[in-house]
């Protein structure tokens, strides 16, 4: 009775993914997505060439390209993908009717939320790792041989974690109000918020540390020197693969926050003064649990709301 019951999960579980894949793979937006996807990551291969066309300077080998581009999107990247994969999730159900046939398929609510999750996840992997194909093969074209290939799935890995986050927002704003629009405005809100005025009072106030702990892009930090000398080492959770593979190859690496002298700045070139150091892994750690809390909590509400949701037809 047990292996029927769980096949018949299963069955259910796999019919819901595909129904939901079915959906994603139908929308207008995800393709124009791809397509804004691919022009971000072409820029982001063709930027020393753009720079060397007004500059004149010879564009150089980078042997560590591929590692370093972040899936070639970067935290607003992420953001948009997190949008358009799941805006219309939950809510488009409720604002098209689809709701109710739905639901009155003997399949619980909690396996359609768990299904339309798990397609997002999907839907995430196979278009990120078309990117990341894309870039690789990108990056040694243009910039040469390429250093550590190996290490390239960590961000992948990276990606799906900082993408995820965005998802679990853009799920509970979608949830909470049935409404796609306040779905997509809610989340814009927070990533606005977290990025421009966090950043703001981070390099200003010197209390970037409290980005650590939100979602986004994080405090700033260096290592080596001030953020113009240093390499810039960035605590929120659109980094986590990037300070994965900086981890990796650079596991005693120390990250310094700096804020900027607003009053011996201005009589001249920008003063850093140095707040305070912490160890890299302390910063790779400290991303994944605020990133994975973030994503339970936020999903957690997302399902019990959706679980307890009165259908009206």
């Amino acid at each position: 009775m047990m292996r029927i019951d769980q096949s018949g999960w299963i069955t259910k579980f796999s019919a819901v993914v595909r129904y939901e894949l079915l959906c994603n793979i139908r929308k207008k937006k995800f393709y124009g997505m791809l397509i804004v996807a691919f022009a971000l990551t072409t820029l982001a291969l063709a930027g020393s060439h753009i720079q060397s066309a007004i500059t004149g300077d010879p564009v150089e080998l980078n042997p560590d390209f591929v590692i370093d581009s972040n899936v070639g999107l970067g935290g607003f990247g992420f953001f948009l993908f997190a949008i358009v994969t799941v805006m219309n999730s939950i809510s488009g159900e409720f604002e098209s009717g689809t709701i109710v046939p739905l639901l009155a398929k003997p399949v619980s609510r909690t396996t359609v939320f768990l299904g339309k999750l798990f397609a997002a996840f999907l839907t995430l992997l196979v278009t990120y790792s078309f990117l990341m194909i894309y870039m690789t093969i990108g990056g040694f074209l243009i910039y040469g041989p390429q250093n550590n290939l190996h290490l390239v799935p960590l961000s992948l890995l990276g990606a799906l974690f900082s993408t995820l986050i965005w998802i679990s927002i853009v799920l509970l704003f979608g949830t909470l109000f049935r409404s796609s629009l306040i779905a997509a405005l809610g989340a814009l809100g927070i990533w606005l918020g977290t990025n421009i005025i966090g950043s703001i009072i981070g390099i200003l106030a010197g209390q970037g540390w409290i980005l650590t702990y939100i979602p986004g892009s994080g405090n700033s930090g260096s290592v080596g020197g001030n953020p113009l000398v240093g390499t810039p080492i960035s605590t929120g959770t659109d980094n986590i693969g990037p300070n994965l593979i900086n981890y990796i190859l650079h596991p005693s690496w120390n990250v310094t926050y700096y804020k900027i002298d607003l009053i011996q700045s201005s009589q001249g070139m920008p003063v850093w003064e140095a707040l305070n150091t912490e160890l890299l892994s302390t910063v790779v750690l400290t991303s994944i649990a605020v990133a994975l809390i973030y994503f339970i909590v936020f999903v957690t509400i997302s399902w019990f709301v959706f679980r307890r949701a009165q259908i009206t037809e």
